[in-house]
């Protein structure tokens, strides 16, 4: 055991009979109070160094105390961790003043979705608690390899992170939505705000990404939101309130995130992975033989009355490179029935299926999602070949709901241990 004595929280790192080392952090905390919403981007998070494989990075939201925080009190929307490279001579700078448009570059994912959307490596939401980030030996996402990060640059990792306190709010369930009618937004929102496909948003718009963001007036891709945006990200604004019971009072406090992260030392025994995340709402064109990602990031689920037949939301997604599947699960949010990858011959990857909770403990919250499962194939039983399209199905409840997501999170290896391919 040793001590990393440079974290702004002294943190034990053990290390077990397979030396995977494992370290528990806690980010700088952030301050809600009743129906308050939190958008926030935590610069340089404490992070293993080293040229390193993670095999494992687990979130929760935690109080002063360092008590689990259940989600009826404080929602979590989402936390991403982003990577970013830093010019080590703009470092001080970068650190007092936050700003980001010099001296930073962002390393994503190798997902294909347009711009800097859904660049994480790691991230999930209400679901975190229960479900598994662990990925088996020998395979780990590689990081900190000195060949690979820029003369003069130093990797870094950042958190973006959404929680909703939903205390004494009128509608609990409809302000984890992000549902525009019961936030207090600007008497101009409508007028300055604008979404992915470059249109004002509309007065119907009732919740979902775009109402929940951090301080900014534009959508995914700078322009306007339609004027039928009835919820979302961009009307769950930092520091907007969602509208609370009459002479409903409560203490603010103050929480963070508790995140533990296992890895190995790396050599020549590990396996180095890639990791993708596909979106049901991908809209996928071409542009000659270039395919177009077109991805909406959430989208809108609309009651109907004349069945029960669940909702369904399918995208087909060229994928220029393939790789053996390793892992596999879903982001999303309450109301899901699954989620189903499909080979292009039809065949099944991987559905990953909701656990919703039972109690009032943290981790079982009942009728919240609690946890997705996940895949673990057998390693080298699952090809996907390079170019080949996969068929993304997400699955809702026939509920009228807002801000529903549709993410997909798959871990590839271009190559495979002969051992595990001769046991295939």
């Amino acid at each position: 055991m040793m001590l990393l004595f440079d974290t702004t929280v002294s943190v034990v790192v053990e290390s077990d009979q397979n030396h995977i080392k494992s370290a528990t952090f806690l980010s700088e905390n952030f301050e809600v109070g009743p129906g308050k919403i939190v958008v926030k981007t935590l610069l340089d998070i404490e992070f293993p160094r080293g040229h390193i494989g993670v095999k494992s990075f687990d979130v929760e939201v935690v109080d002063e105390d360092g008590n689990s925080v259940p989600l009826y009190e404080t929602y979590l929307h989402h936390w991403f961790a982003v990577k970013y490279i830093e010019n080590i001579t703009m470092s001080q700078y970068i650190k007092q003043s936050h700003d980001l448009r010099n001296g930073i570059e962002f390393e994503r994912n190798d997902g294909a979705c347009q711009g800097f959307l859904l660049p994480h490596y790691w991230g999930l939401g209400a679901e975190s608690r229960g479900t598994s980030s662990n990925l088996p030996d020998p395979f780990a996402v590689e990081l900190g390899n000195p060949t690979k990060i820029k003369h003069g640059f130093k990797e870094k990792w950042l958190f973006s992170i959404m929680v909703i306190d939903t205390r004494g709010t009128q509608d609990r369930k409809g302000c984890t939505e992000c549902r525009c009618k019961l936030m207090h937004l600007p008497n101009d929102f409508y007028n300055v705000t604008t979404g992915i496909n470059g249109q004002l948003l509309s007065r119907n718009y009732k919740g979902g990404l775009f109402c929940c963001q951090d301080n900014i007036t534009t959508g995914i891709n700078g322009q306007l939101l339609p004027r039928n945006y009835k919820g979302g990200l961009f009307c769950c604004q930092d520091n907007v309130q969602c509208k609370l019971r009459n002479g409903f009072r409560g203490p603010t406090r103050k929480l963070s995130l508790r995140y533990k992260i296992k890895w190995v030392d790396w050599d020549e025994q590990q396996v180095p992975l890639k990791f993708y995340i596909l979106d049901s709402t991908d809209r996928v064109r071409s542009n000659g033989s270039t395919p177009i990602h077109d991805c909406q990031a959430e989208y809108k689920i609309p009651r109907n009355h004349d069945n029960d037949i669940p909702h369904v939301k399918k995208a087909n997604i060229p994928m220029t490179k393939g790789g053996y599947l390793i892992y596999g699960t879903a982001h999303m949010h309450t109301g899901v029935v699954n989620v189903t990858l499909y080979g292009q011959d039809g065949r099944v990857l991987c559905t990953s299926n909701p656990k919703y909770g039972t109690g009032k403990e943290a981790g079982n919250e009942k009728g919240y999602l609690v946890g997705m499962s996940v895949c673990y194939p057998k390693p080298g039983s699952i090809m996907i070949e390079d170019g080949e399209i996969l068929t993304l199905e997400s699955v809702y409840e026939n509920k009228f709901r807002t801000g529903a997501l549709g993410h997909f999170y798959i871990y590839l290896a271009d190559q495979i241990p002969n051992k595990y391919l001769k046991e295939i």
